[in-house]
């Protein structure tokens, strides 16, 4: 007999789920205990499982999808089996209780109905007799303002006593608030009037990935840091020199990625990734480059960068971040790293400290190149410095491991010409 599942409620304020994935098919055969999807709640990404044995007949929500909870989700029946009456039974449950629900909120509704009629007719009354209002207003003195003006004049802390209404028979209208010039006793300062606005974009997938990972790599991993500052004296020298030949540009991150690949291999434990039950320490050295796109971040990667020239790792960058932009990078080229490195420098950021990229077990920030007086041989002159961070996962590399590291690309930096010999 076929079995309809439901969106389950996989958390105590969960209202709708997401499906991220779904690992079976219709078609698909079926046994208790396989996981069906992953299902995103109001929480966290969780695997649903089937509590039935069959063939899976039927999907009711697609990939990227939300629905309400209980709401069809999968029917699970004998091959070829009839389910369509399944559907119909929730359907009609669902009208049945929209039904009720309907039927429950009319008395209110009517009620409020007969709320408008009064004070339609009250109105009425009173634009038929105007003398009447006029001679209320003289033998009172009430001020009449609209219900509006009212509220708008209590925010902006006016007195309403010291505005003149222009609306029918003096009343006090919200144009006339919005024009009162209040005196220096009724405020101490402008009060600027304007409507809120404001624009809501539903999560991509790719934001719903990058906020999961990060998150989890944020709260997994003890992170700590090591910052240093280095001379890139030399390196200004040796960038012109290599874009002073034709048909060769080179950028200060390509002298970056190869003095780390170098420096990486000095140093193999950075090279590493934490597992729950290992760690890996790596033999090749996979450099990923943070890639900043309209949806996040993207981080495609460069294999075996030991073995590139800087020439080489500068064509590589361009490819892989010109088709990181246009979403033509394959899953492969974005998978991999034991490295990341992560520049803002060309956005004159000085130094930041970045989320490392699990299960690497670090990740290098890099900074702008700033000028500024610097001590060389007890003497005052001008320098250009660099700042980077070293973020580490405490759990592989210590932090004696790590200023090592930070030791050796400072000698792969400073004498960039090390790098060529």
């Amino acid at each position: 007999m076929a079995e309809l599942i439901k969106m389950p409620r996989l958390s105590d304020t969960m209202e709708e789920g997401t499906v991220a994935t779904w690992f079976k098919k219709v078609g698909d055969k079926i046994s208790e205990g396989d996981i069906l999807a992953e299902i995103e709640t109001d929480k966290a990404t969780m695997e649903f499982e089937s509590f039935y044995d069959g063939t899976l007949l039927y999907i009711g929500v697609k990939e990227g999808e939300a629905t309400k909870v209980d709401e069809p989700l999968a029917i699970i029946g004998e091959a070829n089996e009839d389910y369509k009456s399944l559907l119909d039974d929730a359907k009609k449950s669902d009208e049945v209780i929209k039904e009720k629900t309907e039927i429950k909120e009319e008395p209110e509704i009517e009620k409020k109905a007969e709320i408008i009629e009064e004070n339609e007719v009250i109105k009425t009354e009173l634009e038929d007799t105007p003398e009447l209002i006029s001679k209320t207003i003289s033998s009172t003195n009430r001020i009449f303002i609209s219900p509006l003006a009212k509220k708008l004049a209590k925010e902006c802390g006016i007195n309403i006593n010291k505005i003149k209404g222009t609306g029918e028979n003096g009343r006090i209208v919200k144009s006339d608030v919005e024009n009162h010039t209040s005196s220096s006793k009724d405020t101490k300062s402008k009060t600027f009037i304007g409507v809120e606005d404001f624009q809501e974009t539903p999560h991509s997938q790719m934001r719903k990935t990058i906020a999961k990972r990060l998150s989890e790599s944020k709260f997994n991993a003890p992170h700590y840091y090591l910052t240093v500052e280095y001379d890139m004296s030399n390196a200004i020298v040796i960038r012109e020199q290599y874009n002073s030949i034709p048909d060769t540009k080179i950028s200060y991150n390509d002298i970056i990625i190869k003095a780390c690949s170098l420096a990486l291999a000095s140093n193999p434990k950075l090279n590493s990734q934490w597992f729950d039950d290992k760690i890996r320490y790596n033999n090749h050295i996979h450099i990923g480059v943070a890639v900043g796109v309209d949806e996040g971040l993207i981080v495609p990667v460069l294999k075996f960068v030991d073995q590139m020239s800087i020439v080489d790792i500068n064509s590589k960058v361009k490819d892989l971040a010109g088709r990181a932009r246009n979403k033509k990078l394959t899953p492969e080229e974005m998978q991999g790293s034991t490295f990341t490195i992560s520049n803002l420098g060309m956005f004159d950021i000085e130094s930041f400290t970045s989320i490392i990229n699990s299960p690497n077990s670090v990740i290098l920030s890099v900074g702008s190149i700033v000028q500024k007086p610097i001590v060389k041989n007890g003497n005052i002159q001008v320098g250009n410095t660099m700042k980077v961070t070293l973020a580490c996962d405490h759990r592989v590399v210590d932090g004696l491991t790590g200023a090592k590291f930070l030791q050796t690309l400072r000698q792969y930096i400073e004498n960039p010409i090390t790098m060529l010999i």
